[in-house]
């Protein structure tokens, strides 16, 4: 086999896997989802470690925090501007090591915001259920912690993984 039959082969391999991913990720955040409508709704809530963490069913009309209440029109935009920039940046991130990590981490954040922006437009509000209630942090959902795990670990490879050579073949305008 030639080598760039090879890379082809690889390329679609990765690029399967990456899908994989994404539609099981989304799938879970959207069954998670029903299920707290089906077994939360009506005020009812389960607490899994009591005084700390619960289940709540919460209706989120916003964003994180409870910003930009009813603007569902601007936060489904941004969901759609930042699905766009995470597509480009994928398609400029190699599909070899070092960057695995990465193009998983985008594919993560992909999932989350691709989550709650079909909560946005089937239900013109995000499904809620996950409440820290040691700390009173507002409640939120699976793809709220993919997200934030995401972009976590994505500052974490920036910072101290990634070389300044590394990241101009992901990030286009990346001064050396």
């Amino acid at each position: 086999m030639s080598t760039n039959k090879a890379k082809e082969k690889h390329w679609a391999l990765v690029s399967v896997l990456e899908l994989v991913i994404f539609t099981g990720l989304l799938l879970f955040d959207q069954w998670t989802k029903a299920l707290s409508v089906e077994k939360l709704s009506g005020g009812r809530h389960f607490p899994l470690i009591r005084g700390v963490l619960e289940f709540y069913y919460l209706e989120n009309h916003g964003a994180a925090f409870s910003l930009f209440q009813n603007a569902q029109v601007f936060l489904s935009a941004v969901a759609v501007i930042t699905l766009a920039i995470l597509a480009f940046l994928l398609f400029r991130t190699p599909h070899e090591n070092p960057f695995y990590p990465m193009r998983i981490l985008f594919v993560m954040v992909c999932a989350g915001a691709a989550g709650n922006l079909i909560d946005r437009l089937k239900f013109n509000y995000v499904r809620d259920f996950i409440y820290f209630s040691l700390i009173n942090f507002p409640v939120f959902n699976m793809a709220d912690i993919y997200v934030c795990v995401a972009m976590f670990f994505l500052v974490i490879l920036v910072m101290f993984v990634y070389k300044d050579e590394d990241l101009k073949q992901v990030f286009p305008g990346q001064k050396g």
